[in-house]
């Protein structure tokens, strides 16, 4: 699949085929007025601009609607309508070029779709529009390409249904065109009318089905997916048809792929991939969901939580709309997709074995208990069942196995190392314990085994063919607590080196094979035991870790010649012991440390990453590599044993908790592992009441609801906030709410409803009635602040003689539009406003009053605000634009103190709800970004971003290598970065400042070595040090 970044927002995209072309186009409008056509090079697998261009006038109203872009059935000319009264015309070229585009002035001013017909001698359009009266009608235009105007075209038809909103041209041989309206479908083609009832609904979306045009499928603001079928006898048209199929995602567009296929893409929840079934389901549904695609959008509200307590933030979103209403947890992790699984429990360790030396496959799995050992293998139906290799001891626990040379086998129990056939699976030599002494830790390679018995002793042996030689013994000082010889030299199945961890002293250290000699040896302090230590390799680096009983683990690089340990680093990965294995995926070497947190420990740039696997704990885990399941791991967790594969290292985990209903705000509260969040459960169908709107208590572990409140009618939730009051050691959930009456424009009243969670359940213990909205609240001091339309409100936990609390009016502030995003500092209060953009008031406490201290004189639309320290505040418009103001408290005059001084502007070109501080990696305390303070965004399309604040040294770095990597990278349909990321409203347009797009920047990884050695060059800087540069920001998401 290709993924572009395209530096615009799409309007319009159409796909159309010139005269003589072999493949389609597709045409592509932005939002501010540039467009592009577009061809795919199958031999290079890239996009090839054909045509682009800028379409905006100077002066116009923009539409509405939206933009709309049509092209011509026939390839005569592309039209567009972008402005109020105009349509502008591209034409084509009898070679399939676009010439020069012109206007055409069109009378109706409220257009609501436009098409062009099939089979008209001249392109003719089809408008559909809304006179000054609120009556629909459609007209049909010709566009003469000569005069550059339009001719009254050959039928018109006046008075639709109320709601008629969206046109569908039939081809030929029918012509014509279909009016969907809300409570009737109209076919109409001059000649004849067709008109079909149907129950109320707003259709969203529509997909042909037949080339002929006789079959289309509708999709409703539900979800609800009709079939609409014209009857015919070849020329007329005799009737019209409409099925219900199912339900979907509330569908934003309908491609009908082929047989039955058809993709539902929708900005309202996950994009599917459907098959139509001939026959229903027993629910009367013909739609089967084949594939979702996680669609984030429109994220509304989320909260960054750190759920496992581990260190690594989580953001859980209130996601997609209405019936798709979910909440998503996205968190940064690897996923595990199960192939298979089995109840096992207390497993005590496994290992994969294969049947013979040059097999590519894993044949067994061995897995060892307390007082057992079961050998597992693929039968010839891909399943596991239990065998025997008879050469093994499967009464007693296993300590360890492995492949050896020659086709053999060896296992090690308590009491002996036995060394088996792989073929014949007979018993072929054993080395036994001396009495009184047992096994207690062991391990092998496929020549080489190493185990250590009580009192401290060391045996070596050799795997020779079919014969087991003990080498040397050593008498160590204390206990051995575990043991590694994996090979990390030149030869991959015989080791140099012994790494050896201890009991007493708690230190690791290095013994040379076959001569068991000291060579290094390294204290770990603290009283913890080492539990797993590992000889590895990634890029070339070689490491020895070392994981302790507390789930720390240590890292050090190893010197393979001198056996010297260097860069001591330790990093805590869960809380339980850790075993550490290798495993192979898509042929790079990775650590898998299993724990109470497991983790993928990898190497990146000759650096180790740690990224962690979404699964709850695992005891163990072995590669398992069959012909079944390839590259696969098997695991051990709570009473289970599964098989599966592993994600691609490093990437975000998302799982979807439906709802059924649309979640809008959303607040976790710590100490009762609780989230609250308001909610509304639009009605399914016509005949139910209207809209329900609740308060709901989750659990943070399960997510199931626990407790609801159900809010007044009208009454909607604005506002969440977990907080605790000033003399109150009570952690209290806070709710504003709005009463939203049909009759009035703004709320003028609304509640600030407190709750405290008991025993799982929503206790509600003061309520106050308040004047308007409650867009925001915020814990101030100990005390409440309330953002109320066009006022800030502090109120203050007071305590009645009853021993009950109540919500005390203490001050406020006024002089605002309407205050829809509130955010604290200490005293200070950083208001976003509805349209005077970003105020700063200060709270002083002698007054006990509230003041405007500075404000910024734009008129910016406000969407979101956050303070990023104690004198930038960063805010989002509703222009798509970021910018960032600055407080002069350093400035000579009142005047200038009271601006707040723009010092970045940015255009994302997102919709942003809302701002959180948070990270979603965990911070490695001694990495150079984890000082780096970061802000998370959610946005309508439902992305989420970064945002962080860089050093200025590092900013001004990264700014050249942008300002090179602009000059390098172009964009696709020739769009500029410097024009698309330019800060863009109705009023100004200014180049972009102090932001820096960091998606354009990682990209640099991305490059050809020349390009990157050219941009290095152009930098004055080393490659690798611009590449380990570039590499540490990607570690901030």
């Amino acid at each position: 699949m290709l993924d572009v970044p395209i530096y615009g927002r799409i309007a319009t995209l159409e796909l159309f085929r010139p005269h003589g072309e072999a493949q389609d186009f597709l045409f592509i409008a932005t939002e501010r007025y540039k467009f592009c056509v577009l061809q795919w090079d199958a031999d290079t697998s890239e996009l090839v601009t054909r045509a682009m261009g800028d379409v905006s006038d100077r002066i116009g109203r923009p539409t509405d609607n939206g933009q709309i872009g049509i092209i011509d059935p026939d390839c005569r000319l592309i039209g567009l309508h972008l402005y109020d009264g105009l349509f502008k015309v591209i034409p084509f070229d009898n070679r399939g070029q676009l010439k020069e585009a012109f206007n055409i002035r069109l009378e109706e001013l409220q257009v609501l779709d436009i098409k062009f017909l099939y089979g008209c001698s001249k392109p003719t359009i089809v408008v559909l529009y809304q006179d000054n009266k609120d009556a629909r009608h459609v007209k049909t235009y010709e566009v003469a390409l000569k005069e550059k105007d339009f001719v009254e075209g050959p039928w018109s038809h006046n008075n639709l249904d109320n709601g008629a909103s969206m046109l569908i041209p039939v081809p030929m041989p029918l012509g014509g065109v279909i009016i969907i309206g809300e409570e009737t479908i109209v076919y109409c083609n001059g000649s004849a009318i067709k008109a079909i009832p149907t129950r109320p609904s707003i259709t969203k979306a529509y997909g042909r089905v037949d080339a002929d045009g006789s079959r289309y499928l509708l999709s409703d603001y539900a979800g609800l997916l009709h079939l609409l079928v014209i009857t015919h006898d070849k020329e007329r048209v005799t009737g019209l048809k409409i099925e219900f199929l199912g339900e979907t995602s509330i569908a934003s567009t309908i491609s009908y792929l082929d047989n039955a296929f058809v993709f539902v893409g929708s900005s309202f929840g996950d994009s599917q991939l459907i098959k139509l079934n001939l026959h229903p389901n027993p629910r009367g549904s013909y739609v089967e969901v084949l594939e979702r695609y996680v669609n984030l959008g429109p994220i509304v509200d989320f909260c960054v939580v750190d759920l496992e307590r581990q260190g690594q933030g989580q953001v859980v979103t209130c996601s997609d709309a209405y019936k798709d209403g979910s909440l998503r947890i996205v968190r940064n992790g690897i996923g595990i997709n199960e192939q298979a699984s089995v109840e096992l429990h207390g497993i005590k360790g496994m290992w994969s074995l294969r049947s013979s030396t040059d097999d590519p496959y894993d044949t067994f799995l061995v897995v060892s208990f307390i007082s057992e050992t079961r050998i597992l293998a693929m039968n010839l139906d891909d399943e596991l069942e239990e065998t025997e290799i008879e050469g093994f001891c499967s009464e007693v626990q296993t300590l360890f196995c492995h492949d050896a040379l020659h086709d053999q086998l060896v296992q090690v129990t308590a009491t002996s190392v036995r060394l088996v056939s792989a073929t014949s699976r007979a018993l072929l030599n054993e080395w036994s314990a001396p009495p009184g002494f047992s096994v207690n830790v062991a391990t092998a390679n496929a020549s080489q085994v190493i185990l250590a018995t009580g009192g401290g002793h060391l045996v070596y042996l050799e795997i020779g063919d079919g014969k087991l030689n003990e080498v040397k013994h050593a008498q160590l000082e204390y206990e051995v607590s575990c043991l590694d010889i994996n090979p990390i030299g030149e030869d991959p199945n015989c080791s140099q080196l012994a790494a050896v961890g201890m009991w007493t002293d708690m230190s690791v250290r290095l013994y040379s094979l076959p001569g068991l000699e000291l060579i290094a040896k390294e204290q770990l302090g603290g009283e913890i035991i080492p539990r797993s230590v590992l000889l590895c390799t990634f890029e070339g680096v070689s490491y020895l870790l070392c994981a302790l009983g507390d789930g720390h683990l240590f890292n050090f690089v190893l010197n393979l010649s001198t056996g010297e340990l260097t860069d001591r680093k330790k990093v805590s990965l869960g809380t339980q012991p850790i075993m550490l294995r290798t495993f192979t995926s898509k042929s790079t070497t990775y650590v898998f440390a299993a724990s109470d947190r497991p983790t993928v420990i990898y190497s990146s740039n000759k650096k180790l990453l740690y990224s962690n696997v979404n699964l709850k704990e695992v005891s163990h885990m072995c590669p398992f590599n069959s012909a079944a399941f390839p590259d696969s791991l098997s695991i051990a967790k709570e009473g289970e044993l599964t098989i599966g594969t592993i994600d691609d290292i490093q990437k975000l985990h998302i799982r979807t908790i439906p709802l059924g209903e649309h979640a809008r705000r959303i607040c976790h509260q710590e100490q009762s592992r609780t989230f609250a969040i308001c909610s509304v459960k639009y009605p399914q169908s016509s005949n139910e009441d209207s809209e329900m709107h609740y308060i709901r208590l989750l659990d943070d572990q399960t997510f199931e609801f626990i407790s609801t409140y159900n809010l007044d009618t009208y009454e909607h939730g604005c506002s969440v906030l977990s907080c605790s009051f000033a003399d109150d050691s009570n952690v209290y959930y806070c709710v504003g709410t709005a009463y939203v009456l049909p009759e009035e424009n703004e709320p003028t009243k609304g509640r600030i409803l407190v709750f405290i969670v008991e025993d799982g359940k929503l206790q509600l213990i003061a309520e106050k009635e308040t004047k308007g909205a409650v867009y925001s609240l915020n814990a101030f001091n100990g005390k409440l602040l309330a953002a109320i339309n066009q006022k800030i409100q502090l109120y203050k936990w007071m305590l009645r003689d009853d021993g009950s609390h109540e919500l005390q009016s203490e001050c406020g502030h006024h002089g605002h539009i309407l205050a829809l995003y509130v955010r604290t500092r200490g005293d200070f209060i950083v208001v976003g406003d509805l349209m005077k953009s970003i105020s700063l008031l200060i709270y002083k406490h002698e007054e006990s009053a509230i003041e405007e201290r500075a404000r910024d004189y734009n008129a910016n639309w406000m969407t979101e605000v956050e303070i990023l320290d104690d004198d930038i505040y960063l805010g989002a418009e509703n222009s798509y634009n970021l910018f960032t103001v600055r407080k002069n408290s350093e400035a000579a005059t009142d005047e200038e103190r009271g601006r707040l001084e723009v010092v970045g502007e940015y255009h994302l070109g997102e919709f942003i709800n809302r701002f959180r501080h948070g990270s979603l990696v965990m911070r490695v305390p001694d990495s150079d970004v984890g000082q780096i303070p970061t802000i998370i965004f959610g946005t309508i399309n439902g992305v989420i971003g970064v945002i962080a604040s860089l050093p200025q040294d590092q900013y001004l770095f990264l700014d050249r290598l942008q300002y090179y990597l602009v000059k390098v990278i172009k964009g696709v349909g020739g769009l500029s970065h410097e024009q698309w990321r330019s800060f863009n409203n109705e009023k100004k347009t200014v180049e972009a400042r102090n932001f820096l797009d960091g998606d354009l920047i990682e990209s640099f990884l991305d490059l050809s070595r020349n390009r990157m050695e050219e941009i290095s060059k152009s930098m004055g800087v080393s490659l690798e040090e611009l590449c380990k540069r570039v590499e540490e920001l990607t570690r901030l998401h």
